[in-house]
C-alpha cells in the first residue's frame, strides 16, 4: 500500500536522502552531456580556426562551469548521509563500497577537477592544443566519475563478487564488481540521458538567440551541432533503455510488474498506455486502460510471447525466500514514474527530428511556435531522467540492498526522529537557495550576447569575459 505521509525515523531519512539525491541529479546529466560538446566546440575552433567556435566555446563553456560548480557542492553531501542516517547499511556495504568510491573520488573527481582548473586559467597560456587536450581529459574524468558512482550503485541492485562473512558483505572480486551487467547497462543509459540533456539545452538556448533575433549567423552551428547529437542519441537511448528493461526483468521482475501494475501472470502481455485504478492489492482491476496489445512481453522478455510474472506471484516466491512479508514496492510512484521517463524522452526524441527537418530546410529561425517549444522543452530531459531515478530507486524497495538487506532495517538507530527532521528542513532550505541562484546564473549567462573577442599584443583572440 502506498503510504501518504512519512512518520518514522525511516520514512524521513529515505526522504532526506532522496531529497539531496533527485537534486544532485539535476545537475549530473548536463556536466555529462554539455562538457563534451563544449570540448567538440573547441575542438572545431583549433581545426577551423573559425572564431564563432571560441566565442561559443566560451559562452556555453560558463554555463557548463556553473553548472559544474553546483554539482559538485550539492554531491558532496549523499555520501556524508551514508554514516550520518544510514550507518547499518553503510557498515554492511562498506567494504564493497569502499573500492568503486575510493577509486570516484581519488582518481576520477581529482582527474576532472583539476584538468577543469587547468582549462579555465589555462586561456593563453598553454598552446591550443595542449589547452584542448585539458579539456578532453576533464570530460572523461566526468564520465569514469559517473561510471564508478553507478558501480556502487549497481550493486545494490544485482550483488556481485561478494559473500556475507559475519552478518557482512565483504568483496571477493573487483572484477565481477567492476564489470556487473547492470554498472555497464546502467552507465550506458546514464551516458546517453546525459548527452540528451546537454544537447537539449544547447539547442533550447539557441532556439532562445534565434526567437530574440539575435546573433543567428553565431549559433547555428551550435544548434546544428546540438541536432547532430541529439538526433541520433535520443533515438538511440529509447531503444537502449528498452533492452535494459529486459535485464532489469531477469535480475528484479518486482520493479517490471509493478511498472506495468501487473497483479496476474501473463504471456502475450499488453501495455497500457494510461489507466485509472489498479494500483493497490484491493483494487486490482483499473476502471479505464488504453493499451497496445503484446508489447509488456516485448518489453520485458524481447519477446511478444514472452511470461511476464504477476506482483501476486512474486511476492508468494519472495517470502517462501525470504520469509513473510510484503515485498511489493509503491505501485502508483513506479507506474507513472516509468511512463514520465518514456514519454518525455520519447517528445524529445520526436521534437529533434522535426528541427533537424526545420533546418536542413533553411526555416527553423522563421518558425516561432517550434522555437518556442524547443526552448521550453529543454527541462524534458530532466523530468525523463529524475522519472527515470525514482523508478530505479523506489522500484527495488523495501530492499535496499536487493535480497540481501532491507530499508527498514539499514538507518541509523541512534538518529531520532527530531534530528532527521531538523537536518531535512535545513537542506531543504539550503537546496532550495542554491536552485534559485543556478536558476538565476544560467538564465542570466545564457540571454546575453556572446561578446567580440579581444585580442593580446600577439593578435591573437581572448575571451573578453573570463571565468
Amino acid at each position: 500500500m502506498d503510504t501518504a505521509l512519512a512518520i518514522t525515523t525511516v520514512d524521513l531519512a529515505r526522504i532526506q536522502f532522496a531529497t539531496t539525491s533527485i537534486y544532485h541529479f539535476f545537475f549530473v546529466p548536463l556536466t555529462l552531456g554539455l562538457g563534451p560538446i563544449v570540448a567538440v566546440m573547441q575542438t572545431m575552433w583549433h581545426r577551423t580556426k573559425d572564431e564563432r567556435w571560441l566565442r561559443l566555446t566560451h559562452f556555453f563553456g560558463t554555463l557548463f562551469l556553473i553548472n559544474f560548480a553546483i554539482g559538485v557542492a550539492t554531491g558532496l553531501v549523499q555520501e556524508f548521509q551514508f554514516g550520518m542516517n544510514w550507518s547499518v547499511y553503510s557498515k554492511f556495504v562498506g567494504n564493497v563500497f569502499g573500492a568503486p568510491l575510493a577509486i570516484e573520488g581519488l582518481a576520477a573527481f581529482f582527474l576532472e577537477a583539476t584538468f577543469l582548473g587547468v582549462w579555465i586559467f589555462g586561456w593563453n597560456r598553454l598552446s591550443p592544443r595542449l589547452h584542448l587536450a585539458t579539456l578532453w581529459i576533464a570530460v572523461v574524468g566526468t564520465w569514469m566519475s559517473a561510471y564508478f558512482i553507478l558501480v556502487a550503485n549497481s550493486w545494490m541492485q544485482d550483488p556481485v563478487g561478494y559473500e556475507i562473512v559475519n552478518g557482512e558483505a565483504q568483496l571477493t572480486s573487483v572484477w565481477d564488481l567492476l564489470t556487473s551487467r547492470w554498472a555497464l547497462w546502467a552507465w550506458g543509459h546514464t551516458i546517453l540521458a546525459g548527452l540528451t540533456a546537454g544537447a537539449a539545452v544547447v539547442f533550447g538556448v539557441c532556439c532562445w538567440h534565434f526567437v530574440r533575433g539575435r546573433n543567428q549567423e553565431l549559433f547555428r552551428p551550435a544548434a546544428k551541432l546540438a541536432l547532430i547529437v541529439l538526433v541520433p542519441v535520443a533515438g538511440f537511448n529509447l531503444w537502449f533503455g528498452s533492452n535494459f528493461g529486459i535485464l532489469v526483468t531477469e535480475l528484479q521482475p518486482m520493479k517490471i510488474s509493478a511498472a506495468e501494475a501487473q497483479w496476474d501472470d501473463c504471456s502475450k502481455c499488453a501495455f497500457s498506455l494510461f489507466q485509472i485504478g489498479g494500483f493497490t492489492e484491493d483494487d486490482q482491476t483499473p476502471t479505464f486502460s488504453i493499451q497496445i496489445p503484446d508489447l509488456l512481453s516485448f518489453l520485458s522478455t524481447g519477446s511478444i510471447d514472452g511470461k511476464v510474472s504477476g506482483l501476486t506471484e512474486l511476492n508468494r516466491q519472495y517470502e517462501a525466500t525470504f520469509g513473510p512479508g510484503n515485498y511489493i514496492p509503491p505501485v502508483r510512484t513506479i507506474y507513472w514514474s516509468m511512463r514520465i521517463m518514456a514519454y518525455a524522452g520519447s517528445f524529445v526524441a520526436l521534437l529533434s527530428l522535426v528541427a533537424a527537418f526545420l533546418l536542413w530546410k533553411r526555416r527553423l529561425e522563421q518558425r516561432r511556435w517550434f522555437l518556442w517549444v524547443a526552448v521550453y522543452s529543454m527541462f524534458l530531459p530532466f523530468i525523463a531522467i529524475t522519472a527515470g531515478w525514482i523508478l530505479t530507486e523506489v522500484g527495488r524497495q523495501p530492499w535496499i540492498v536487493q535480497g540481501l538487506l532491507k530499508t527498514g532495517d539499514a538507518n541509523s538507530p541512534a538518529v531520532s526522529t527530531a534530528m532527521i527532521a531538523f537536518s531535512l528542513a535545513m537542506f531543504a532550505c539550503l537546496y532550495l537557495l542554491l536552485l534559485v541562484l543556478d536558476i538565476w546564473l544560467m538564465r542570466r549567462y545564457a540571454k546575453i550576447d556572446p561578446p567580440e573577442l579581444d585580442r593580446g599584443e600577439s593578435g591573437d583572440p581572448m575571451p573578453a569575459i573570463g571565468y
